[in-house]
C-alpha cells in the first residue's frame, strides 16, 4: 500500500512536467517503507501489551490479527521494541538526508508521521482505541506519503497530490476498518474502542460501503473540478470489486472465517484504485 501511495506522488510530479531526480525518489520511497514497517512493528509490540493479540481467537490468517512473531516466539517483546524503533531511525537518517530538497516543510511533514506513527497504538494517546485510526492510516498513508514523494521532487508544497491521494487515502482507510471485524472481540476485551468496537458489527457494515462510495466520488469531483486529468477516470474500473467486498461484509458481518473473501477484494480494488491514480496521472503526462 505503501509503494502505491509513493508511486501517486511521483504520478504528479510526471503530471505537472518537472524532472525526477531519481536518487532522491528512491530515497523517499525506503523512508517510506521503513515508516510503515516500523509503525506496524511497534503496534505488535503494544498489543501484546493490551492483550489484543495474545487473546485472539478469530483472526483471519494473514491480514489481521498482527503479525503473531511475539506470540510464537519469533522474537521477546523487547527485540520487537527495538526492532520497531530501529526501523523508526532510518526513517529519521533518510529524512535528514532529504532535508536537503524537501526543506522546512518536509521536516514538519516527516514529524508529525513519525508523531502518528508512534502515537496509532502507543499509550498514553493510542489513537486507534479512541476512534481514530482510521482518520491516522488516511492522514499517514494515503496523504503524508504522495505529498512527502511530491515534496522531496517538487522541492515546494502542491496541492495536487492532496487531490490525487484523498480517494486512496479513504481506501486504505477501509482497509484498516473491514479488517477490524474479526478482531472485534480481542479488542474489545483489550480496550481498543474503535468504531466497529463501538457500532457493533452489524451497526458497523453499513459504514463501509458509505465509506467507498465517498472515496470514488472525491476522485470524481475532483477531475471535475479540474485538478485532476480525465485519465484519472481509470479508477472507476475496481468500484465493482469494492462494491463485491462491502455486499459479503454486510452479509457476514458477525461471521470471522467468511470475511476472508471481502478482505482480499478490499486490498485489491484499493491498490488497483491507487495504481489507476498514478497510471492516469502518467497517461495524462
Amino acid at each position: 500500500m505503501t509503494v502505491v501511495a509513493v508511486l501517486i506522488g511521483l504520478g504528479g510530479v510526471l503530471y505537472d512536467g518537472i524532472g525526477v531526480a531519481w536518487v532522491s525518489f528512491v530515497l523517499a520511497a525506503v523512508g517510506a517503507l521503513l515508516a510503515h514497517a516500523g509503525s506496524n512493528v511497534l503496534n505488535d509490540y503494544y498489543d501484546e501489551l493490551n492483550g489484543t493479540d495474545s487473546s485472539n481467537t478469530e483472526r483471519v490468517f494473514p491480514f489481521t490479527g498482527g503479525s503473531r512473531f511475539i506470540q510464537n516466539g519469533v522474537l521477546t517483546p523487547r527485540q520487537m521494541l527495538l526492532w520497531g524503533a530501529l526501523l523508526m531511525f532510518g526513517t529519521m537518517l533518510i529524512g535528514l538526508i532529504l532535508l536537503l530538497r524537501g526543506g522546512l516543510p518536509l521536516l514538519w511533514l516527516g514529524l508529525l508521521g513519525l508523531v502518528l506513527a508512534w502515537a496509532y497504538s502507543a499509550p498514553p494517546l493510542a489513537l486507534n482505541s479512541r476512534g481514530l485510526g482510521e482518520l491516522v492510516v488516511a492522514v499517514g498513508f494515503g496523504l503524508m506519503v504522495p505529498l512527502g514523494v511530491d515534496l522531496v521532487l517538487r522541492q515546494e508544497l502542491a496541492s495536487l497530490p492532496l487531490f490525487a491521494g484523498a480517494s486512496y487515502a479513504l481506501l486504505v482507510a477501509g482497509i484498516l476498518y473491514l479488517n477490524q471485524f474479526p478482531d472485534l472481540d480481542a479488542d474489545r476485551l483489550a480496550g481498543k474502542w474503535h468504531w466497529v468496537v463501538r457500532l457493533g458489527a452489524r451497526r458497523s457494515r453499513w459504514v463501509y460501503p458509505v465509506l467507498v462510495l465517498v472515496a470514488y466520488g472525491l476522485l470524481v469531483l475532483g477531475v471535475l473540478a479540474g485538478p485532476l486529468p480525465t485519465w484519472a477516470l481509470l479508477v472507476l474500473l475496481p468500484l465493482p470489486v469494492s462494491m463485491a467486498a462491502a455486499v459479503i461484509l454486510i452479509r457476514n458481518a458477525e461471521t470471522s472465517a467468511a470475511l476472508l473473501p471481502a478482505i482480499r477484494l478490499n486490498l485489491s480494488a484499493a491498490m488497483a484504485h491507487g495504481l489507476l491514480i498514478a497510471a492516469g496521472l502518467w497517461i495524462a503526462a
